[in-house]
């Protein structure tokens, strides 16, 4: 065995630990218990995520764009964290613009989000390009008064329109990065 040169070990020793730790970080993440992720698919969508639990299921009738609209939700909890997504369909995919902005102002109103969040643009594969899918960040408060943070996405697909969600009181970004990535759309099957 060759020796090691003194001036290599200076050099190797911190790299070596980093892989060390960047190795057991990496593992714990991946043996997480506390998110179980699962792909998930809501039904008569085109849209898979992943939730890090099993969600439950809910419907029930709620005012988008100014008329009753049946909301189809899947959701669960997992590490201090809500996770949604919910969809609706729409008479007809012209309104998709109007009915997106209005979610997306109610939703803000009832967090009681100060200064109205950051919007920013979602890449989604397979979601219609106008209106554009955008992910809204924001803090609030919950219905009991305690602080929150949201990141919510809001996209379209033909007459089908999307709210994926997240609440939690500490926003964790790889949480969030896995939850959002996850969101997909297969292309050309718009219900």
């Amino acid at each position: 065995m060759a020796p090691v040169s003194p001036f290599m070990t200076p050099l190797i020793a911190p790299l070596m630990i980093r892989l060390t730790a960047a190795s057991l970080l990496l593992l714990l993440t991946a043996c997480n218990p506390v998110f179980n992720w699962r792909e998930v698919r809501p039904d008569n969508t085109a849209l898979t995520l992943l939730l890090p639990c099993k969600p439950d299921k809910a419907q029930r009738s709620v005012p988008l764009g100014g008329r009753p609209t049946e909301l189809a939700m899947l959701g669960c909890d997992a590490g201090d964290a809500t996770f949604a997504v919910a969809v609706a369909t729409l008479d007809d995919a012209a309104q998709a613009a109007a009915v997106l902005a209005g979610w997306q102002t109610a939703t803000l109103a009832n967090l009681k989000a100060a200064g109205g969040g950051q919007t920013g643009p979602l890449k989604l594969p397979g979601a219609d390009l106008l209106p554009p899918a955008v992910l809204v960040r924001a803090s609030g408060q919950r219905a009991n008064g305690r602080a929150v943070q949201s990141q919510a996405a809001y996209f379209s697909q033909g007459r089908q329109v999307f709210q994926a969600v997240i609440y939690a009181d500490q926003m964790a970004p790889e949480v969030a990065e896995t939850f959002f990535s996850s969101l997909k759309l297969d292309a050309g099957t718009p219900r």
